[in-house]
């Protein structure tokens, strides 16, 4: 695979510019930025061909959940079968007065 054409930088002949030009010169900016061109195309093209992360949803894998909606429900009917065993026990208390009254 060719490199694309801003990659293709040829270095500088350093005796066709001008004095001013060649004193403002650093050709390791330009290093810098071409290694940094190349990771960023390297990691861009490794990237495009990975294959893509996706849940799966087989029978017996788990898939995807009702979530929150199915906690809500679970929570109500448990809060609703524990009222209801409640309703069932005897509404007067045993009171301290019930040794009294065993004893007589």
């Amino acid at each position: 695979m060719s490199a694309p054409a801003s990659l293709r930088t040829k270095p500088v002949d350093r005796r066709r510019l001008s004095m001013e030009d060649r004193a403002s010169y650093r050709p390791g900016n330009r290093m810098g930025a071409i290694a940094r061109a190349k990771a960023f195309k390297s990691n861009w093209s490794k990237n495009q061909q990975r294959k893509p992360f996706a849940t799966e949803q087989k029978p017996g894998s788990g898939g995807f959940q009702a979530g929150s909606y199915a906690q809500g429900n679970r929570q109500y009917a448990e809060a609703a079968k524990k009222r209801r065993a409640e309703s069932f026990r005897p509404e007067d208390s045993v009171s301290r007065d019930i040794y009294r009254e065993l004893s007589t």
